[in-house]
């Protein structure tokens, strides 16, 4: 079973109140879901692998510099934007969704745990004309749509970190076909080469940049 300990162990880093805060998530992530189903039910037990360390797993492809600016589209329950926010308290996340109620839980969570670097909004990416640095995501829709649905919210030309800003996709399954358009723009991740845990097995980071 994953925990917060799990957490620590990949991420030696990780401080002891940044862990703390990654137990409150996974509390409040239930105690929210009872009220307002924002993921599966049947998912409960595994919030902490399938939800937290799912979205941590984007720290192992880079790590966002301070002042780095994040949209998470389609945020859903807070993934991956909130884990990473606790990661990374110096860069500022910007978690958008369609739906009300789920923006209801991310600003819920986000107050409850102090976070200062998240901005939760009921948004349609397709009207939004902000840029940022990195768009991150987990698979809410075929890769080629998501990226016509974003991609000029990318700020290319102005990169700081470790690799050039672009899009980041947590996804699994078969998707070869989503990404021979995009030819030489595209790197993917195997997950399953940083954790060990079997549902990461067919799990990936899809990276895109210009």
């Amino acid at each position: 079973m994953v925990t917060s300990e799990t957490i620590g162990q990949y991420f030696p880093r990780a401080t002891e109140e940044q862990l703390a805060q990654f137990d409150r998530l996974e509390k409040l992530v239930k105690e929210w879901n009872e009220k307002i189903n924002v993921i599966s039910r049947k998912n409960t037990e595994h919030i902490m692998e399938q939800h937290i360390l799912h979205s941590l797993s984007i720290v192992k492809l880079i790590r966002f510099k301070e002042g780095t600016r994040v949209l998470d589209v389609g945020c859903g329950g807070g993934f991956p934007g909130l884990p990473l926010a606790i990661f990374f308290p110096d860069v500022q996340f910007h978690l958008v969704d369609s739906i009300a109620k789920k923006i209801k839980v991310v600003k819920g969570i986000a107050d409850e745990l102090g976070l200062k670097n998240v901005v939760a909004e009921q948004r349609n990416v397709k009207e939004m004309t902000e840029k940022y640095d990195f768009i991150i995501s987990r698979a809410v829709t075929a890769f080629p749509a998501f990226v016509e649905m974003t991609e000029h919210c990318v700020d290319y030309d102005n990169s700081k970190n470790g690799l050039p800003n672009g899009i980041i996709y947590l996804k699994g399954g078969d998707f070869k076909e989503e990404i021979v358009p995009f030819n030489k723009r595209i790197a993917v991740f195997d997950i399953s080469d940083n954790f060990t845990e079997e549902f990461f097995e067919t799990k990936k980071i899809i990276y895109l940049q210009k």
